[in-house]
């Protein structure tokens, strides 16, 4: 399956591929294994393991994540090409630091259901605001100085990554 990545937030995607970069320059190897994610999508997640076969991997059903807003992604690390699942590889952690030095939120923090995959960001959106409707502003990454002529800094979102003028 295909991960895609199109239906995420401008910033997020950014900041994933931004994630990616940084990983690599310190000699880690990860693949992208979820970004967006539909509402049907996310139920038959939700649904693994409790009507159908394998592990339980969500508490969310769909509409309740933030993949379905494109505002998360997962990740697993690599050693010689070949996915690291196992939770006491000391590679989540260092993986887990590089999101959060981002800015990026990461699952590996959560209690009690841990998701060490997982990195979000949120614009401080519940997921019960996103499901009624509220949404993260729409942007436009700031290429040249003199686009910022005139903004003010409501008008503006500052990342690790760049900034954004809200449009």
């Amino acid at each position: 399956m295909a991960v895609d990545t199109k239906n995420l937030h401008p910033i997020v995607k950014d900041l994933m591929e931004k994630f990616v970069a940084e990983a690599k320059a310190k000699g880690i190897n990860l693949m992208i294994t979820q970004a967006y994610r539909s509402k049907a999508e996310q139920d038959a997640l939700y649904a693994q393991g409790r009507t159908t076969k394998g592990k339980i991997v969500t508490n969310a059903r769909g509409g309740y994540s933030n993949h379905n807003y494109g505002l998360a992604f997962d990740f697993v690390p690599l050693v010689g090409n070949k996915a690291v699942w196992d939770s006491h590889s000391p590679l989540w952690g260092k993986l887990g630091e590089i999101g959060e030095a981002l800015g990026l939120s990461w699952g590996g923090r959560w209690r009690p259901f841990v998701d060490l995959p997982h990195l979000e960001k949120t614009f401080n959106l519940s997921v019960a605001e996103l499901a009624k409707g509220k949404r993260p502003p729409n942007v436009a990454k700031v290429a040249n100085p003199e686009e910022l002529k005139g903004l003010t800094e409501k008008q503006l979102i500052r990342t690790k990554v760049g900034i954004y003028k809200i449009v």
